[in-house]
């Protein structure tokens, strides 16, 4: 049946019973005006989700206690290199010398003998043995051993008590109540350590096949690379390791030696009153801050991970501390087996523990949510909508603090959750929903039972983490447990679509990367990955100076990569490896933006372009939203409102505008569209919980599919969509907007997908949740690629929804924003927490999205956006128009002031950008990420820098005509508009407030002393127009009268950088006592592409130097030794040097004459 669409001003809502639509008692109007906000009772807390709340605050520790098997521990070679064992006490004197030199290799390669294979190494001990992992991606490992939990009372005998028959077995048969993992662990080349632990597999069990994992989805496989076998020392006092080695003709360090190696790293950790035998370490790398130890302990199992050999530094990052690290192996709920017990095994009999009225599983009936009246429609926030014509009430939720600080939440019956969750004490566990879990009206199946992993991770000496985007919180993460937590809810990461989202909040929003960031004066900059997408929950707690995060997921693996930095360009280059860096995009995706949900039609686009055009203002690209498609089918047009799509592209892009589309992942199930014909008959969709049909969902067409895109055969074929030819009324000028692709289901459980619904490969969706948003950008970005002869042109592609790796594919903003300043206030901290997860093309919507805006709050967001790397305007249909001339005419000349000001800086961004996509460091910088040394500017998120050089300090609040500025006494600042420097006194080792003015027509924006940024300053309509236009370079000399930077260079379109390597870089110096005005020398990639046509068309027009102490005599140009014409100014201290004829692609050293 067709659906019906009405538009109540804040809201489209959709229907699909059409007679019950006839009969609603009431009329749509313009009028009927409705107020919204997140309706928290569709999003569920920890204390709502089994796993978070089994497991959250140490509930569950006493079923877990993990030790390494030392007779299982196993020396590989880690990929194709080598590991060599070191002789004498060189390897005692390297870890516990400052700065000792590595002993000399002469050995052979250790390689484990027998045993069955894990990660594609020989293991052994592994209980049962592991066959290949066919996910596992990257080095093999260079250790493996079996872990074991040796708790009085285990999770499998817990479920067995409560749900089994008595006989129960956890591996179907032989009463083997065991928990064994296998621990692998990979060291690479950069430093990375990873460390990953996977579920022994039995044959004809539950286990018989290994977890699903993303590496191949995720990992940018080709840069990681192991370390070199001669880098790496392996060192033991446990008596079977060194059995082990000595088997293999190595020789073995004295126990003394050993003892002496291990007493530091112990001293370093403050571990005490622990057995030397009770330590494996590895070392590796080279020397100094690029010499790393990994020390594991046996029992308990705990990782230590140690950067250079200073006795004073303590370890960057312990893994498994608390108590907390748990692994719910897979295991069938209601099975039997004999009681026979092998070596080793443990039967339910060995345990011996009163369950307590928990254990029952006692699902409480819940009254029917729509209380019997019949649903024809849902809205985006996931409320239906009644065939009488009323709504679903939202829930309210009671929340009520329990003993320990944390807050227990009740919500109303119709939400479906019980009310009374104890807390573990030594009687009682909880084993509710283990199987089968309810929220609201949906029930999640959980075929495979509890199958969650958790491990608490520390940081010594660390007070300030960072990451684990994407949250409307500060930058720095703020505690959510212990005795003075901020929050008490812990970080959430499941992708939703959050309908008008609250501010400092913990809540669960678009898009998530578990990485976690610690910067630290003694410990450096040190990250961790964890890669794990499935719902994830993360506490963090300080202690003691230190920081512990608890990271709980709801399946998967233990899967940990340490990154040891020792800074954050180190770091950023490590992660980089790990997950890809951004992808560099064209030039016009850097300019200006103006979107609206939604322009009407032909008409409408035109007279905004042609207003535009009228007022001068500069912009790039202009966006269509939902309404443009035929009844919310993608890659269709409403040929009433755009009849000619291709002319009206065509129109702009003689102007040097694109043009953007959205595309959703939903699809309409209508037998007449193209796109879900085809999908169907190829079997390209999600299936139901049962694999049997696909997957019916409502979103804005109503009833929907949705693509499999964890699959290549599908990503392929979404691809292929996106040719001139299928996407009729597509150009080159178009682009694309990917939108609710967390994925966004309005009638599902939290207004997503159900977990228990199936891929192509019978994988369920729990697994790759967060994963789903990215893989759809991917596959859009990939489609735009696909589309041109030859692959060579760059794509844009905006997401809401991200993942680790998302950087690579697109740009992605905050998604729907408000018109307040409270939202414009929070924009920064947010857009510097997804460069902390290296997310760097990302932005904020212009003016907020719900609501109206003033002419202030206007303005202020246009002066900030023109400081965000992702750069659009953008409206709720609902709101009032708000291009930039609705303002008047005072107000939209400050909006063109903000994006003029953003056009001069293009050649800046582009490099900046340029820089990222090589080095991985992020555009937008906490202050953090360039002056580490400064820890007064650690928790600092109202301020930021654009790359290293240009500091911003966005207005945030009504009527401000001040600022206070951080300036960081190491460099010296010059006002970008008065290019005066900034009168600044203190120690060079500390930072300094101070108050600036900054009214209305002020945005406070300084360049560093010592950078050299280079300007485009004509005053052009868009991107495109200004290829040709010439350069000024601004050069703000340090403290030492010196200063650098860099000029990228290339067609800012095409993949010609990367396949045919045409591009230059230009890197200018200037050193005013050494009598150079300003040198550049030019690299150049391929020099038959950058031919003279390109090189005389790069033409410098004018140098202005700030911070000249005292004007020249002359200035001249070093290869024909000319006279270059200038003017100083000796009250700001600038020297304006005026059109010296230079192209920026050529070597050339203009020197003074004093």
């Amino acid at each position: 049946m067709r659906p019906l669409f009405f538009t109540i001003n804040t809201i489209l809502f959709i229907a699909f019973d059409h007679a019950a639509l006839l009969a609603l008692p009431f009329a749509v109007t313009s009028s009927s005006f409705l107020v919204m906000a997140v309706d928290r009772s569709k999003f569920r807390t920890c204390q709502q989700t089994s796993f978070c709340r089994r497991h959250r605050h140490g509930r569950s520790k006493r079923l877990y206690d993990y030790r390494v098997v030392g007779e299982s521990v196993r020396i590989h070679g880690g990929g194709d290199s080598a590991i060599a064992a070191d002789d004498g006490a060189a390897i005692a004197t390297s870890i516990v010398s400052d700065g000792g030199i590595l002993s000399k290799l002469s050995r052979r390669l250790i390689l484990g003998g027998g045993g069955k294979q894990h990660d594609g190494v020989p293991t052994a001990g592994t209980g049962g043995g592991v066959g290949r992992d066919p996910y596992v991606r990257g080095p093999t490992p260079i250790l493996t051993a079996k872990l074991v939990n040796v708790a009085p009372f285990t999770s499998t005998a817990l479920t067995a008590r409560a749900y089994g028959d008595g006989k129960c077995a956890n591996s179907g048969g032989g009463g083997n109540f065991a928990e064994e993992l296998n621990l692998a662990v990979h060291l690479h080349e950069d430093g990375v350590a990873r460390v990953r632990i996977t579920e022994v597999l039995e044959g004809g069990t539950v286990r018989s096949a290994p977890r699903w994992t993303s590496d191949e989805l995720v990992l940018n496989d080709k840069e990681l690379v192991s370390t070199r076998g001669e880098d790496v020392r392996v060192m033991s006092a446990n008596p079977s390791i060194q059995q082990q080695l000595s088997s293999l003709g190595l020789e073995i360090l004295s126990n003394e030696a050993v003892e002496d190696a291990i007493s530091s790293l112990n001293g370093r950790a403050n571990v005490e009153n622990q057995s030397k035998e009770n330590f494996i370490v590895l070392s590796y790398g080279q020397s100094g801050e690029k010499q790393w130890h990994l020390m594991l302990q046996l029992d308990p199992f705990q990782v230590y991970f140690f950067r250079g050999n200073d006795n004073d530094v303590p370890p960057m990052i312990i893994a498994g501390t608390g108590g907390l690290t748990h692994f719910e192996i897979r295991r069938n709920k209601n099975c039997s087996g004999g009681d026979e017990v092998g070596i080793g095994k443990r039967k339910l009999s060995d345990f011996d523990v009163d369950l307590g009225d928990d254990a029952a599983d006692n699902d409480e009936d819940v009254e029917g949510r729509h209380g019997g009246k019949k649903v024809v429609g849902y809205w985006e926030d996931g409320l239906a909508i009644y065939a009488d014509g009323t709504r679903e009430e939202r829930r309210e939720i009671e929340s009520t603090h329990a003993d320990d600080g944390t807050t227990d939440v009740t919500v109303d019956a119709h939400v479906g959750e019980t009310q009374d969750q104890r807390r573990l004490d030594e009687e009682h566990f909880d084993t509710k929903d283990m199987w089968e879990e309810k929220f609201g009206d949906h029930t999640d199946s959980k075929p495979h039972g509890p199958m969650s992993v958790g491990l608490e991770l520390t940081f010594p000496a660390s007070t300030h983490l960072f990451g684990l985007p994407e949250h409307a919180s500060s930058t720095r993460l703020k505690t959510t447990a212990g005795s003075e937590h901020y929050y008490s809810e812990p970080y959430r990461l499941y992708n939703l679509d959050v309908f008008e989202y609250e501010l400092d909040e913990t809540m669960a929003l678009y898009g998530h990367i578990p990485l976690v960031v610690s910067q630290s004066m003694r410990t450096g900059t040190a990250g961790a990955f964890w890669f794990n997408p499935t719902e994830t929950f993360v506490d963090v707690e300080e202690a003691a100076g230190s920081s512990k995060t608890h990271f709980m997921s709801e399946s998967g693996i233990v899967d940990l990569f340490l990154l040891p930095g020792p800074d954050p360009a180190a770091m950023y280059e490590q992660y980089g490896r790990i997950t890809g860096r951004m992808s560099l995009p064209p030039i016009f995706a850097l300019g200006y933006h103006q979107c609206r949900w939604n322009y009407r039609d032909e008409a409408d686009v035109y007279h905004v372009h042609s207003k535009f055009e009228e007022l001068d203002y500069p912009y790039d690209v202009l966006w269509l939203d939902i309404e443009h498609t035929d009844g919310k089918r993608y890659f269709t047009w409403d040929d009433k409102a755009f009849p000619n799509p291709v002319e009206m592209q065509k129109k702009l892009g003689g102007h040097g505008r694109r043009m953007v589309t959205i595309i959703d992942p939903h699809i309409k199930r209508d037998n007449n569209y193209y796109i879900h014909k085809e999908a169907t008959s190829l079997g390209l969709y999600i299936n139901d919980k049962n694999g049997n049909n696909d997957f019916d969902g409502w979103c804005w067409p109503g009833s929907s599919s949705y693509l499999d895109f964890t699959s290549e055969k599908v990503r392929s074929w979404w691809g292929e969509q996106f040719g001139y030819d299928k996407y009729k009324g597509s150009t080159p000028e178009l682009f694309t907007w990917n939108d609710m692709n967390e994925p966004s289901v309005f009638n599902g459980p939290e207004v997503s997908m159900q977990k228990d619904l199936l891929n192509l490969n019978k994988i369920e969706h729990r697994e790759w949740h967060n994963l789903y948003g990215m893989l759809f950008h991917r596959s859009t970005s990939e489609g735009l690629i696909k589309r041109n002869e030859g692959g060579n042109v760059r794509p844009f592609v905006l997401s809401r929804s991200f993942f680790a790796g998302s950087q690579r594919y697109g740009a992605i903003w905050t998604g729907d924003n408000e018109a307040k300043w409270s939202h414009l206030e929070i924009a920064a901290p947010m857009l510097l927490g997804l460069n902390v997860g290296a997310l760097s093309f990302v932005g904020a919507d212009v003016g907020g999205f719900f609501g109206n805006t003033d002419a202030e709050l206007m303005t202020r967001w246009m002066q900030a956006g023109a400081y965000q790397p992702f750069f659009r305007g953008h409206a709720h249909h609902d709101a009032k128009r708000r291009e930039p001339w609705m303002f008047g005419d005072e107000t939209m000349v400050r909006l063109r002031r903000a994006a003029m000001a953003r056009y001069a800086l293009l050649p800046y961004w582009y490099t900046v950008f340029w820089q990222a996509s090589v080095t991985g460091m992020p555009v937008m910088r906490t202050m953090w990420m360039q002056y580490p040394k400064f820890s007064a500017l650690y928790s600092i998120d109202d301020q930021y820098l654009i790359g290293s050089d240009l500091l911003v300090k966005p207005v945030t609040s009504p009527g401000a005509t001040e600022s206070v500025i951080q300036f960081p006494l190491s460099d010296c600042w010059y006002d970008i508009d008065t290019m005066k420097r900034m009168e600044l006194i203190g120690d060079a080792n500390t930072a300094v407030s101070l108050t600036v003015e900054s009214d209305i027509d002020k945005i406070p924006v300084y360049q560093r002393g010592g950078s050299i940024i280079p300007r485009k300053l004509r005053l052009r309509r868009s991107s495109h127009l200004m290829v040709n236009d010439p350069y000024t370079l601004y050069v703000a000399l340090g403290k030492n009268l010196k200063a650098e930077g860099k000029l990228y260079i290339d067609d800012e379109t095409t993949f010609d950088h990367e396949k045919r390597q045409a591009f230059g870089v230009a890197s200018f110096h200037s050193s005013w006592d050494d009598n150079i005005a300003i040198q550049n020398s030019v690299y150049i990639g391929n020099g038959d592409l950058m031919d003279a046509k390109v090189v005389n068309s790069r033409i410098v027009e004018r140098i202005v130097v700030m911070g000249v102490p005292n004007e020249p005599r002359e200035i001249r140009l070093k290869s024909d030794d000319s006279h270059v014409e200038f003017q100083y100014d000796d009250s700001s201290k600038v020297i304006v040097i005026r059109k010296p004829g230079l192209s920026a692609l050529e070597d050339f050293i203009l020197y003074l004459v004093k």
